[in-house]
């Protein structure tokens, strides 16, 4: 049986919990609400101008190739992760998942990791957000001040409530993607319905370079599994989570790869290096004879960075208080608003654990292209620990129940070894400046929060089962 046949049939397990008692709202946010967590979280539209040059400085040709592969292995780990959302859902996501099925301190490394990828990706997408400002708005505020008005902006947004912010997570997206999609299409338009097939000629292409980008790649993807932070507050959440989380892989993937293919064939027949651009679409919209439109992407790329905060922020803040809730962290975390029905304390905590770290190295000089890189690097390896935890996971609970069948053991051990690779890919060839520390840094922030778990006794997360 396929995993998409496994995960019609499954049947509708989970732990028994009243979702009240979470405090949160029910049953308030529509299919596409909860797809628009995923997407946002994603930032679609912020891969084709800041990521895709980056890949193909390292991948050069084969930046299609790479995307391709990542698209494929992510698609993969969507599946699984959909699996688990087809039996419960909590506004903890992956770490309700792991806790259901491993040793109570693989439960505790995943919420730690997950916490920690979503206030890593906010901070990146800060860092994305002040870049682009300086080079629209000019140097009119300082840098610190940007990142201090967008946290404020998005912690107001995310407690207040969540209809509300799903919704400008959702119009500020879609307006981005279109753009960015009618300079593509006028991009291959432009230069007449033709196969690039330089794109295609694997002779041509560097298997090593092709890896490492495949890495990178996997970076646009991150945060698709978001919606699961969402739990009951979806209407069906059996149903429109795990959706929602296959379909925002598989439409961000196609998105990335058109992308992908339309600047590289366009810098290259223009005579351009696609790897040294800070501003792509401003040259293709150019070409393409609607250069205005380069200007509204970019500003359409600073919206959608906030975008990426807010839903960073929302995501954070569930998983913080599922955390406090089941002991990990103070209680107090765990409470909701009265009238909005939304975590105001998580949203509070996790706006200032975004905030302060930009702020602090933006006030030391640091770019905001290079927190955008460096913040990132960090929210990957939070990532990869957790889709990894949520693989063997999900073997050892369809095990447990007697349905694991072949399917799902070859999709969970596919997975593994992708995250295997990829973490790999982080850490060899060791990388250079500041890049080299950084796995130091996520690793001491694991051990602070294993010496953390050892010091208390955490409940269960609870879940809802339909």
């Amino acid at each position: 049986m396929s995993g998409l046949q496994e995960l019609n049939e499954m049947p509708k397990a989970g732990i028994e919990l009243n979702p009240q008692a979470q405090g949160l709202r029910r049953g308030v946010l529509s299919p596409v609400e909860v797809l628009a967590q995923s997407i946002s979280t994603i930032a679609p539209s912020t891969s084709p101008t800041l990521t895709v040059p980056l890949v193909f400085a390292l991948a050069g040709e084969g930046t299609a190739l790479a995307y391709g592969c990542a698209t494929a292995v992510m698609f993969l780990v969507a599946l699984s992760v959909a699996l688990f959302a087809r039996e419960s859902a909590s506004p903890g996501s992956l770490y309700a998942y792991v806790h259901k099925a491993l040793p109570p301190v693989f439960g505790a490394v995943t919420a730690w990791a997950l916490f920690f990828a979503y206030v890593m990706i906010a901070a990146s997408c800060v860092g994305g957000f002040v870049n682009y400002a300086q080079v629209l708005l000019g140097a009119h505020l300082p840098a610190p001040v940007w990142a201090l008005l967008v946290c404020v902006l998005a912690v107001v947004l995310a407690a207040r409530d969540v209809k509300l912010s799903a919704r400008v997570m959702l119009w500020t997206e879609a307006i981005s993607v279109l753009l960015i999609l009618v300079v593509v299409v006028l991009t291959l338009w432009h230069y007449g319905a033709r196969l690039d097939v330089a794109q295609l000629d694997l002779h041509a292409m560097s298997a090593e370079k092709v890896r490492l980008g495949v890495v990178l790649a996997m970076f646009s993807f991150v945060g698709f599994e978001s919606a699961t932070t969402l739990g009951a507050e979806a209407r069906n959440p059996l149903r429109t989570i795990p959706r929602a989380v296959i379909l925002s892989a598989v439409l961000a993937g196609a998105f990335f790869l058109l992308c992908v293919y339309g600047e590289a064939l366009g810098f290259r027949l223009a005579g351009q290096n696609l790897g040294e651009s800070t501003a792509p679409f401003r040259l293709l919209a150019t070409r393409a004879g609607i250069g205005s439109v380069g200007v509204v992407i970019d500003l359409c790329v600073l919206v959608a960075m906030f975008s990426a905060v807010l839903g960073c922020v929302m995501a954070s803040s569930r998983v913080l208080m599922l955390m406090a809730q089941s002991g990990l962290v103070d209680a107090r975390l765990g409470r909701t608003h009265a009238r909005h029905q939304s975590p105001v304390a998580a949203s509070l905590l996790a706006g200032v654990l975004v905030c302060v770290p930009a702020v602090l190295l933006l006030l030391q000089g640091v770019r905001g292209a290079d927190l955008y890189g460096y913040m990132g690097t960090l929210a990957v390896f939070g990532f990869l620990t957790v889709y990894f935890l949520s693989a063997i996971a999900l073997a050892v609970y369809l095990r447990r129940h007697g349905r694991l069948r072949l399917a799902q053991s070859a999709l969970v051990l596919v997975v593994m070894l992708a995250m295997l690779a990829a973490l790999a890919g982080t850490l060899y060839p060791v990388p250079g400046g500041a890049y080299r520390f950084l796995p130091y840094v996520y690793l001491a922030y694991l051990v602070v929060g294993a010496l953390w778990f050892a010091l208390r006794k955490p409940a269960s997360p609870c879940s809802v089962s339909e």
